[in-house]
């Protein structure tokens, strides 16, 4: 991969890795609200954000976007580079939790009913009492993993504080906020506003100056006069 490439794209990387992050999230924490609720995951849930190697699905998508802006030369900073490893390791918790739910959602079901017949022979019963065991085991590793994945979704969050403000003058980044308002508020939550503040000081306007510039450009002039109006 060139580096003049990498260098031409830099600012949406940049927007495309914060972007792929709340969308990652969002998606994140309805999975993981429905689990507090009913103990299970979904398979195809995980299956779906992760994808495959030739059919790569949300997650993995961000997770090779965050490689190519964190890796490059033009990004050496710690901050950056604890950004990719985080996003790496919620790629792999991910993949232990499809796993881990594909356990759960064909063979637990199977397992309580052949666990729960009093007609087994007692060598069998003692066996499928033990290999039970096994199988909720990793019900107790998707609470960890699901745990993991919170704790670094929320240290991302921190780290974005840190790293955006250097990308203060990127329209793309501007406009994203802009479009997308309420779904970076539901991500940060309560940290939307440090976040805003950490990036553009006390000049708050840029954000929407920027944006307009963007859109304009683009031809979305009626965005565009949204965005001045908030200027």
């Amino acid at each position: 991969m060139s580096k003049s490439w990498v260098k031409s794209k830099f600012p949406e990387f940049v927007r495309d890795v914060l972007r792929d992050f709340c969308l990652v999230s969002q998606r994140l924490f309805t999975e993981f609200s429905r689990y507090d609720q009913t103990g299970q995951v979904s398979f195809n849930f995980f299956r779906d954000l992760l994808g495959e190697e030739m059919n790569k699905g949300q997650l993995w998508r961000l997770k090779d976007t965050s490689h190519i802006l964190f890796r490059s030369e033009l990004s050496p900073d710690r901050t950056g580079l604890y950004l990719d490893w985080c996003i790496g390791y919620i790629f792999h918790e991910c993949m232990k939790l499809r796993e881990d739910s594909y356990q759960q959602e064909n063979y637990l079901p199977w397992f309580e009913m052949m666990h729960g017949k009093a007609n087994l022979p007692p060598e069998e019963t003692l066996i499928s009492k033990e290999l039970f065991t096994v199988l909720e085991q990793t019900c107790e590793s998707i609470e960890r993993e699901v745990s993991r994945i919170r704790f670094i979704l929320f240290h991302c969050r921190r780290l974005f504080t840190m790293f955006l403000p250097t990308h203060q003058d990127n329209p793309l980044l501007a406009r994203f906020f802009f479009a997308q308002e309420e779904l970076v508020k539901e991500v940060f939550k309560s940290s939307y506003d440090e976040l805003i503040h950490s990036i553009y000081q006390d000049k708050p306007a840029k954000l929407y100056h920027l944006a307009a510039q963007s859109l304009e450009q683009g031809g979305w002039l009626e965005e565009a006069a949204l965005a001045r109006q908030r200027i």
